[in-house]
């Protein structure tokens, strides 16, 4: 039987996601923040699909030690990963909020908590046959920028800057990732989900999530937003393809910086460092 890994699995995106791999008969972790969430999601995808090999781990992915405790539990209880689905993420507040580590909220959630449990769960998807690391990115990634003296935004913060930067530097670490991992029997793909129409902006206060509010008439609906994700988690073939950025099921251009060897380089060494600093105390 295949596992999956999939953050953010008790709604939109995620538990599509953690659906369509259900049905598939895969066994599925849910990382979850929310235990009642968490439990009603898995009840709802038990009752869909018949499969109750549906298991929840909860986690706070703002904080990195916490991800490496989870992982941990993870890997003692699944000796072999086939899917690491990095699904979670937030929409930022308007002012700059910090994790309780001292990371900028959005960039510990939705870059510092792919880097991390992707780091940590290398060993049990290297026991696999064949494994794979999907990282939800999104075009917002046009509105951010690598600037290595300023990656948590201390100056000049803005939510919509936040958000595309964390997408952005998603893209980079697939790449990154791809270049560290190539040879073995892992690969690993970003993409694009579209604009869905989820809950995902509802704990922001910003104006980005005001706007994202608006067009909710015109978003996907959770399903379509799912298909490139579950696309990368279970197409064959696609090996050949390890590293590249996703939309719609199809490769797409790289953003100009992600095609910088010496640019995804130092975001890694950084992440690690960051990351590696808080570990230590």
């Amino acid at each position: 039987m295949k596992t999956a890994i999939v953050t953010g699995a008790n709604s939109g995106i995620g538990k599509v996601t953690a659906l369509e791999l259900a049905k598939q008969t895969f066994r599925v972790v849910m990382v979850c923040r929310n235990r009642e969430k968490a439990e009603q999601a898995k009840k709802e995808i038990c009752d869909q699909t018949g499969n109750t090999n549906l298991h929840i781990e909860l986690c706070d992915l703002s904080v990195m030690a916490e991800i490496v405790k989870t992982a941990k539990r993870i890997k003692k209880k699944y000796p072999e990963i086939d899917l690491l689905v990095n699904n979670a993420g937030i929409l930022p507040q308007s002012d700059r909020q910090t994790t309780k580590e001292g990371f900028e909220r959005t960039f510990a959630v939705n870059h510092l908590a792919y880097f991390t449990l992707s780091r940590e769960l290398l060993p049990v998807l290297k026991n696999a046959e064949s494994s794979r690391i999907i990282n939800v990115a999104s075009e917002a990634n046009r509105s951010g920028a690598f600037n290595p003296n300023d990656l948590q935004l201390n100056e000049g913060y803005s939510a919509m800057k936040a958000y595309g930067n964390s997408k952005l530097f998603n893209i980079m670490f697939t790449r990154e990732l791809h270049k560290k991992i190539k040879g073995t029997n892992i690969t690993t793909y970003s993409l694009h989900p579209g604009v869905v129409n989820t809950n995902f902006a509802t704990n922001s206060d910003s104006f980005f999530a005001k706007l994202f509010d608006l067009g909710r008439f015109f978003m996907l609906s959770p399903e379509k937003g799912a298909s490139t994700s579950v696309y990368l988690c279970t197409e064959t073939g696609i090996e050949h393809l390890s590293g590249s950025y996703f939309i719609k099921s199809k490769p797409a251009k790289l953003p100009k910086i992600a095609r910088n060897n010496e640019a995804c380089i130092q975001l890694w060494d950084m992440s690690e460092e960051l990351v590696s600093s808080v570990l230590q105390k």
